[in-house]
């Protein structure tokens, strides 16, 4: 088993953390534009393709994720600096699973 390195509370994070969070970031960054971008394309496109009511639910729901995407990368972002200076060393997120299921 190998030991985890850990640094003195008194030195500054490695920098490279903040790098692998802004990373993370702009990755559910671009969830979320693409969950958006979906939604709005499955509401517009192709208005005589038929099953209208159908394709107004699903885009719904994709814009609905999308939006919860990017309201939860922020607070994910924020979050961080706290997780790696504070007792608690990992962010749980209990809906991640749930995106992959709305799209």
């Amino acid at each position: 088993m190998r030991a985890v390195p850990t640094l003195p509370p008194d030195d500054e994070p490695d920098y490279r953390m903040s790098l692998a969070a802004e990373r993370t970031y702009l990755a559910y960054v671009r969830t979320a534009l693409a969950l958006l971008a979906a939604g709005v394309a499955v509401a517009g496109a192709l208005p005589d393709a038929g099953h209208e009511g159908l394709r107004r639910v699903m885009g719904v729901v994709l814009v609905l994720a999308g939006l919860l995407v990017g309201a939860t990368a922020r607070a994910r972002w924020r979050a961080t600096p706290i997780a790696r200076t504070g007792p608690r060393p990992t962010l749980t997120c209990r809906w991640r699973p749930r995106v992959p299921a709305a799209a």
